[in-house]
């Protein structure tokens, strides 16, 4: 597993000057990571890039600069870079009007235990869905979720060598399903190395 250590991160001042050129390369590379599971929800599967940007943005926003401060960023998000053995995603929740959100994330209390990936021939995994902490409640789910799908040496072979790949959600309030492109597909093989 290649979990980012501090010697990989840019000083603050260095990612200051090259911050619009790393964020422009991160935003190009995302886009080839996001699934849309119906008008509401997207996923942004994550990997050492994406991670070491968030980690970057971090440390900028609150201007941490110590070894201490660097290590606990370090440690909140190195969980989330996949370890060869599965994916990692962000879930986003989605609704641009306030009420209609409020609504919705009431009506999808815990969508995040409903989300599963099936590669052609396997059964489908469930998400293991924000191991870090609790982000929904009894009366509403969070807009944001962190999501792990565990798959084995079958399903990684078979996705590696083209078999359909499927997202889907099994919340009786949102049933949707999507099938991955090839280039998605592709881009995320990689993650399995």
């Amino acid at each position: 597993m290649n979990k980012l250590q501090r010697h990989d991160l840019l000083t603050l001042e260095a990612y200051a000057a090259q911050r619009n050129e790393f964020r422009a390369r991160v935003m190009a590379h995302k886009k080839s990571r996001i699934v849309h599971l119906g008008e509401h929800l997207t996923f942004v599967f994550e990997d050492r890039l994406t991670i070491q940007y968030q980690v970057q943005e971090m440390l900028r926003i609150e201007r941490i600069f110590e070894a201490s401060g660097i290590n606990d960023e370090l440690e909140a998000y190195n969980p989330l870079i996949p370890d060869g053995k599965n994916l990692k995603a962000t879930l986003f929740v989605e609704y641009e009007d306030v009420e209609e959100r409020r609504r919705e994330l009431a009506r999808l209390t815990g969508i995040e235990h409903d989300i599963v990936l099936a590669v052609a021939g396997h059964a489908p995994v469930t998400a293991v869905a924000d191991e870090d902490m609790d982000r929904s409640t009894e009366e509403k789910t969070a807009a944001v979720h962190f999501l792990r799908f565990e798959l084995d040496d079958g399903m990684i072979k078979d996705w590696k060598t083209g078999a359909a790949v499927t997202l889907a959600s099994m919340h009786s309030g949102m049933r949707k399903q999507v099938t991955f492109s090839e280039a998605l597909r592709k881009t995320l093989a990689a993650d399995f190395t």
